[in-house]
This record gives structure tokens, sequence and C-alpha cells, in this order.
């Protein structure tokens, strides 16, 4: 199995996804160690002090003027993650636990946060058996860091709460931590704090998002084409001099895939007079420049992860010198902000997409397709109802698109008088994305039935393979009206598991 080795200057994407999805087993470094060790030896020395430290020997949020003394300092870092320990709702996707405890982890090997090794060891341990604590879906303010959630994966440390065990069942931490053989830890100074006080939730689902995104956006363009294709229309929008032009990263690899795509077709750039028409309606004309911005959000919101996935969040913090400082590091705003723009991004890729599938089902409007693609019109509805719901999750995806960043609400007494929402806005991620890749798969089934249904012209080779796989894969071509759910279900599978482009880069090669 692949190992994932947490060193002292932060993780990768790629080790996030290894471990929340692929389930990598993960090793601390000798450095991190290290490093570790050091960190502890400046809490236990400032623990030792009678001058009060925060997070060492106070109490925390509004309760930080309270100094604490030694003999209630274990009991105060339980409290903490008790207390803490309160989210409400359904319960998170495990490789969302499973990056949030992951990258907790990584903030704890840098060496800033003053946990101690056998901490941090139990933490991987707890990874490596495959025991996800029970998280809940709200709980998060996205400020002072995912709180709630990461409470309930220090709670699990502790031996209490609820987990899910590798097979899928939930019981008690306790029974899954001693047939694992791994002991629960007593926490000391500061380390109840150290393990909530992270953008670690809102931050694994980034991460995740963006390696999903990275797929659709190259999807989109895939069927963008193909809806080109069958309405006819011109490939010459997309020619390479054009985007250059305009420089926009992203507008030109939505060109250059659209045109690889596309090459050697007899549909496309031949019918413009039988119409007629003078130019391919925005839906269609405009694919490159609306995807393409999505993908420098993309380039943009990769960026500010890769900055996230570096860093040390944490307050306060061990610095190098040996001071324990105060900060506001743990604030969500960078990550809150990303994950609301990939939203309205992602909204408006489906809504481009759900413009071009109606345009396919309009006889008005499709340049000789039968109405809704029906076999039978007026016998069949064709796909009319399969628009409906495409249109459903795009409504679903504008309501979405609105940003939970630009909301801040107060909370403990005042303390915390503006958070990120950062939570909020990654949770609501996830269900774009979701809803994403169905408008897509519906924009492929849609497109697929009607290149067919231009009996007579050859489609270019690209898009031959991707009909000829998605038929393959159980999602049926033109004919009679039929039980539609489970071929659109076929579809979202074919898109979601990375088929769609699997199936056109046999022959355009590795598209961008």
């Amino acid at each position: 199995m692949h190992t994932v080795v947490v060193g002292t200057s932060g993780v990768t994407a790629s080790d996030v996804l290894a471990v929340a999805r692929g389930g990598a087993r993960v090793e601390l470094s000798d450095e991190a160690v290290a490093a570790l060790a050091a960190a502890r030896e400046v809490v236990d020395a400032l623990a030792a002090k009678p001058e009060p430290v925060y997070g060492v020997s106070t109490g925390f949020g509004a309760l930080a003027t309270r100094h604490i003394s030694q003999e209630l300092r274990t009991q105060l870092q339980r409290n903490i993650v008790r207390s803490h320990a309160a989210g409400m709702g359904p319960r998170v996707e495990r490789e969302v636990v499973r990056a949030l405890m992951f990258l907790r982890l990584k903030t704890v090997c840098s060496g800033h946060t003053g946990v101690r090794p056998e901490v941090a060891q139990t933490m991987a341990d707890l990874l490596n058996a495959g025991i996800t604590p029970v998280v809940h879906e709200y709980g998060s303010l996205g400020c002072s860091g995912d709180l709630a959630p990461l409470s309930h994966c220090a709670l699990a440390l502790m031996g209490e709460g609820d987990a899910e065990a590798p097979d899928g069942t939930v019981r008690p931490a306790a029974e899954l931590l001693a047939e694992h053989g791994i002991a629960p830890v007593e926490l000391r100074e500061k380390e109840g704090l150290a393990l909530l006080n992270g953008t670690d939730g809102m931050l694994g689902m980034l991460v995740m998002a963006l390696a999903d995104l990275d797929t659709l956006y190259t999807s989109a363009d895939i069927t963008a084409a193909l809806s080109l294709e069958a309405l006819l229309g011109t490939d010459k929008v997309l020619a390479p001099e054009l985007h250059a032009i305009r420089p926009h990263p992203g507008q030109g690899a939505s060109a250059a895939n659209m045109l690889a795509v596309l090459k050697d077709s007899q549909l496309t750039g031949h019918h413009q007079d039988d119409a007629p028409r003078v130019q391919d309606a925005y839906s269609v004309r405009c694919a490159p420049q609306v995807a393409g911005a999505g993908r420098d959000t993309l380039a943009h919101a990769r960026l500010v992860a890769e900055r996230e996935l570096a860093a040390a969040v944490d307050n306060p913090v061990v610095l190098p010198d040996g001071r324990v400082e105060s900060n506001g590091n743990f604030h969500g705003a960078p990550v809150a902000y990303v994950l609301d723009f990939l939203a309205i991004a992602a909204a408006d890729l489906a809504s481009i997409a759900e413009r071009r599938t109606d345009r396919l089902l309009d006889k008005n409007r499709s340049h000789g397709l039968p109405p809704f693609l029906a076999d039978d019109p007026g016998v069949d509805s064709g796909l009319m109802i399969a628009q409906y719901t495409q249109a459903a999750l795009v409504s679903e995806m504008k309501r979405l698109a609105v940003p939970a960043s630009a909301d801040s609400i107060p909370s403990s007494a005042m303390q915390e008088d503006h958070v990120s929402m950062g939570w909020s806005a990654a949770r609501k991620l996830r269900t774009a994305v979701d809803n994403l890749t169905r408008v897509l798969a519906i924009e492929l089934y849609a497109a697929t039935r009607a290149v067919e249904l231009r009996e007579g012209l050859t489609p270019a080779p690209a898009t031959r393979a991707v009909i000829d796989a998605v038929r393959q894969a159980g999602v049926e071509g033109p004919g009679p009206d039929r039980f539609l759910a489970p071929d659109l279900a076929a579809a979202d599978a074919f898109v979601r598991d990375g088929l769609l482009v699997a199936a056109a880069e046999k022959v355009t090669g590795p598209l961008r």
C-alpha cells in the first residue's frame, strides 16, 4: 500500500487525495518527530512558569482571562474537546473526515503546535487503522478553525464518542481503539486547543473539489464539442489565432480541447448556409470563453490551496526562536473565498451546458433534429423531462453560488466577532460539483443521441469513440421512449469516473 510520509514543511494535494480517497498509510518523518519534541519542550517550560500563557495555562476564547492551575490543566484540555464536539446534523463523508484528520496531523508535525510526538503518532494510527470519527454537518463557522468537526476527531483520540470502523459500522471509539491496540491519549497543556484550531476541513474539501473539477472541465469541453457537432455548428471559432488575441490561458486550453475532439468531423463548418445562420448561438460559440474562465478560477484556487497546504495553522504557535505567540492565522477567509468562487464558476458552466441541451431538443433551433430527439414525436416524449431534471440541477447550483463567505455571524461572546463561513462554502461546493457532473451527463446523453440522428454524416473520430464507449457503458442510443433514469445514472457514472475523458483521449491524446 502507498505510504505518505509527513514532515515539517507541509504536504501536497496528491498526498491528501492518497490518504482521503486512496486509504494510503501515514508515517511521521524523523524530522517531524524531532520538531514535535523540540516544540513540546518549549510548551512544558512555559507551563511550569507562574505567568499565564494563552492556550497553555489559560482558558480559551472569551474565557482566556482565567489563569488555570496545574492540577486542572489536564481537565481543561479534556473539557475543551468534549464541549467543542457539539456538531449536529447528518454525518460528513468518510473521505472528508480522513482529509481533515490528515491535514490536522500535517500542521501538528510542523513543530509549531507544541503537541507531543505520541499524540501525533496516535493520529496517524487512527488513519492507518481505518477508524473514522463521526463528524456532523453543522458546527463550524470557519474561524478559530473548523472547531466542532476537529473536536469530534480529537474526541476519538481520547477514546470517546463514536467512530466508523473499516467495515462501515458505527461503534464507540473506545471499542475500535482497543481492537486495534491503540491507547487513548490523555491530553496535556495546549494539546486540546492545537487539535481543534485549523482550516483543515474546508481545505480538504477544496483539494478534493479541485481534483474533481479538473476532470469535469475537460468533460465539459468534450460535451460542448459534441453539442456543437450535433447542431451542425462551425469549429472556425475555435481557431487558435482567435484565442491568442485574448490570451486567457483557460480559454485557449478549452478551445484547443474542443478543436482536438472535433478534428475530421463531417458535421462541422459545412452547413451554415442550410439554415441559414450567420453565427452559432452564444452557448455554442462562447463555450471556450465560459469554460476557460472557470479553468482560470481553478488555477487561482489551486494556488491558494498550495499555500494553505504548506501552512501551519494554529493559535498560539511555537516560533523557531522559542516564543509562543497568539495570531489570527486560523481565519478561513483565503480558503472560503475560493470555495465560493469555484461554486460560481461551476454554476455558470452548468448553465451554459443546459442551454446547449435545450437547443438540441427544440425543433425550431436544432437545425433539423426531431422535437426532443424523440423517436415518434407526440407518441414519444424523448428527452423532454431529462432537460427538466437538468434545469432543476442548474437552478439549485445558482442558489448554491450565493457566497457563504460574504456572511459573518459573531460568536464566543463577541470575541470571535468576524468569521469566514468557509466550512459552509466547502459543503455547498461539494453539492455543486455533484450537480455539475449530472448536468454534463445529461448534455452527453442528449448530444450523443443527436449526433447519431444525423444519418449520413460522419462524426469526428473522437466523438465516435465517445459514443461507442458510452453505449458500451450501458447508455442506450436513439429509440422509442423507455425508463430514462437508469440511462441517466449510467451517463452520470461515465462522466464521474473519468470514462468520458478517457474515451476521447484514446483518439486525441492527452487533453489540456
